[in-house]
């Protein structure tokens, strides 16, 4: 067993690693949404701004949209001519992928600096490439309706799952390097 544990011992540091930094990082999103909300950025701060973001990149595509907050959930309502178009959830605001990012790339620590700047980057990437998913997504449900699903469900969790995934080896190929 002695064996075995020495043998796999970077594995098992990964892992562990891993598995704390992300219940660290989860509970500490879990306290922010229990008490980090306000009356001025409903439902969250951060899906508000994720919404407003959005909501500028949607118009500068030039669709005619406005947000507001949704009366029946935690969310706010993409709206064109009245109709609500899509919802902005706490899910949508890219946080938890973000935090499955940041885990990993601690297991993989490689210097305070490097790894600092690599995760700033990252988030940065992260953050940027969702609020343009949810206006391309938007704007796919203005022009494509009757694919509504396959781009919500299929196509652009795959976007925000790539960008990961890509950023990851990145990490991983430099990791290496050094």
């Amino acid at each position: 067993m002695k064996e075995l544990l020495r043998k796999y011992k970077s594995v098992i540091r990964f892992i562990l690693t891993f598995v704390g930094s992300y219940l660290v990082l989860f509970f500490v999103y879990q306290m922010y949404l229990k008490y980090g909300s306000s009356e001025q950025y409903y439902p969250d701060i951060a899906t508000h701004l994720v919404a407003v973001q959005s909501e500028s990149v949607i118009n500068s595509l030039g669709y005619d949209v406005s947000i507001e907050p949704n009366k029946r959930e935690p969310a706010m309502n993409i709206m064109r001519s009245g109709r609500v178009l899509a919802r902005v959830v706490e899910g949508c605001n890219a946080i938890s992928v973000m935090l499955l990012f940041v885990a990993f790339i601690i297991a993989f620590f490689d210097g305070k600096k490097k790894t600092f700047l690599f995760i700033f980057g990252g988030l940065a990437l992260i953050y940027g490439m969702n609020v343009l998913r949810i206006a391309l997504l938007t704007a796919g449900i203005i022009e494509y309706p009757e694919h509504t699903e396959l781009l919500h469900g299929t196509i652009f969790p795959a976007v925000i799952y790539g960008t990961v995934f890509l950023l990851w080896l990145g990490w991983i190929n430099s990791y290496k390097k050094s």
